[in-house]
Formats: structure tokens, sequence, C-alpha cells
């Protein structure tokens, strides 16, 4: 009789564990919907970081090995962005010069032209 209790409380369990874990929701759509809202991809969270790490070599400030313009600031990238994605995208004179950046990181500064080019 034990056994056969403990069996059933495994089952129960298990069907409460299965219903629990599954949803019709609209609330789950929505909250998903606006993660999505606030991971956008700006300057500040994104490509600042991309910029520093593959860019600046050369267009820091001052600029260095011929590069004519600084990328040290939002307003810089900002205004040179149709340049820059020319430049990252360009396999037969890319920048950085040591080649393309991966197709992840050309895809988050497309992304962030997009989307709008938010700062914060």
């Amino acid at each position: 009789m034990k056994r056969l209790t403990l069996r059933k409380f495994v089952y129960l369990l298990l069907a409460l564990l299965v219903f629990n874990c599954s949803s019709d929701s609209s609330d789950d759509v929505q909250e998903q919907e606006e993660e999505n809202q606030n991971s956008a991809v700006t300057y500040n969270n994104t490509v600042r970081a991309i910029i520093s790490n593959n860019c600046t070599n050369c267009h820091g400030n001052p600029t260095a090995n011929g590069a004519p313009t600084s990328y040290t600031t939002y307003t810089q990238v900002r205004n040179g962005i149709d340049n820059i994605i020319s430049r990252i995208n360009n396999a037969s004179n890319p920048m950085p010069q040591n080649g393309l950046m991966t197709q992840s990181l050309r895809d988050d500064i497309q992304q962030w032209k997009d989307d709008g080019l938010l700062e914060n």
C-alpha cells in the first residue's frame, strides 16, 4: 500500500510540473517583446566597445596610421556611420586593416544604425 501511494505521489508531482511549465498567456509574449525592445543595440551598451576594440588604434584621438577621422565619441561615430559600415564590410579594403571583424560585430553595428543610432 505504501509503495502505491508513493507512486501516485510521484505521478502527481510530474503532472504538476508538466502543466505548470506550459503557458498560453499573452502576458508571456508581451514580456518577451518588452525584453527585445529593452535590448536594442545602443552606442553605450554595444557599439562603443566594438569601436574601441577594433577602430581606435588608428581612429583615436589623435588619429594614427593615416586615419582621417577620430571615432572616440558617440557624435563622431554617428556622423561617420555610413563610411564605417562601408569599410567594415569591404573585404578588399577592410577596416580594421588586419581583416574583417566577425559577422556578429558587423551585424551589431548595422543593427545600431537600423535602430536609429541610439546613444543609451
